[in-house]
């Protein structure tokens, strides 16, 4: 049954790098200062490419300017870069696509190296790491929490990335059309890291300089009402691919709780022969109780997170891996 779902996918043959079909993709919010250069820059370093802004309802004339500019100009209504990104993977066609920001921060004369790194590695994910972006993103807090969420994705997921909010990727046709994105905002980034991760999907990582906005543009990142977003899709991602860990830490500390609870209970027990607290007692057995069904549910749910990982995998391999000629 689970391979006919697999077989009902008709992906295309592997492209002919002479015609590899190039889609430069910009999720844009109020960039209306930037996004003209940004267009400009791209077309420049990759001139055979389709440049699409998808404009995320924007207050400003940012849709207006870049279709002035040449750009094929799309509209998501939902809120949200997530959103954004999902209908970017749904909607545009191509071999290669390339993704980057609208405010001018992402260097893109980098472009076409990042793509040939792609062709020649065989890899299906480039990451452009924005350098230094840990010592300064521009704003203190901003370099802190890519510092701290970085360290916690390597410990959680794996050694793989060491930027994952990173905006400006170039992915093979077969990854963008096999991702299941879920997340609705800023968190994206972190969740194609944590696929990436998962499944063992090739990637590579190239530094690239990470500009300063213009004066005159601001930007959308919130610093504690996204990074708690981050930390609470950090905790939804871990739960889902690595449920025994998940559960498994939730059970011990109640184990841990529990046995405080109960250690003078005990203590007083062997030297009386007497429990002068019962619902103590009673509350440290339930807590035993509960952390031994979680740590079950943990087991039970490690062994669907398994065959959730073949399913993705076997999605992921439906699509052929592109040939590149050297």
């Amino acid at each position: 049954m689970k391979r006919a779902a697999v077989e009902t996918f008709d992906p295309r043959p592997a492209a002919d790098p002479a015609e590899a079909r190039i889609a430069v993709t910009l999720p844009c919010y109020n960039e209306a200062a930037t996004i003209a250069q940004v267009i400009e820059d791209f077309r420049s370093a990759l001139p055979g490419a389709d440049i699409y802004v998808f404009d995320n309802n924007s207050t400003d004339a940012t849709a207006q300017i870049a279709r002035e500019a040449g750009a094929i100009v799309r509209t998501e209504i939902r809120q949200g870069k997530g959103h954004v990104v999902r209908r970017i993977f749904a909607d545009i066609e191509a071999d290669i696509y390339v993704m980057a920001d609208g405010d001018g921060t992402y260097d893109a004369a980098l472009a076409p190296t990042l793509v040939e790194l792609m062709k020649k590695n065989h890899v299906d994910m480039v990451v452009g790491t924005r350098a230094n972006v840990t010592k300064d993103a521009g704003r203190g807090g901003h370099a802190f929490g890519n510092r701290i969420f970085n360290m916690l994705f390597n410990r959680l997921f794996g050694r793989q990335f060491s930027d994952i909010f990173s905006g400006y990727r170039v992915f093979s046709r077969r990854f963008v059309k096999s991702f299941p994105a879920v997340s609705g905002g800023f968190e994206i980034e972190t969740e194609m890291s944590v696929h990436s991760c998962q499944i063992g999907i090739p990637t590579l990582e190239r530094p690239t300089p990470y500009g300063v906005r213009p004066e005159d543009s601001t930007s959308k990142l919130k610093t504690f009402r996204d990074g708690f977003r981050i930390l609470g899709m950090f905790m939804v991602l871990a739960k889902e691919t690595r449920p025994a860990a998940f559960f498994g830490a939730i059970g011990l500390a109640l184990t841990l709780a529990a046995l405080c609870l109960a250690a003078p209970l005990a203590l007083t027990y062997f030297q009386t022969g007497l429990v002068p607290r019962f619902p103590t007692a009673v509350l440290s057995m339930g807590l035993v109780i509960v952390a031994t069904v979680t740590a079950v549910c943990g087991l039970i749910l490690d062994s669907l997170a398994r065959a959730r990982v073949e399913a993705k995998r076997s999605v992921f391999l439906s699509y052929p891996a592109p040939e590149w000629k050297s």
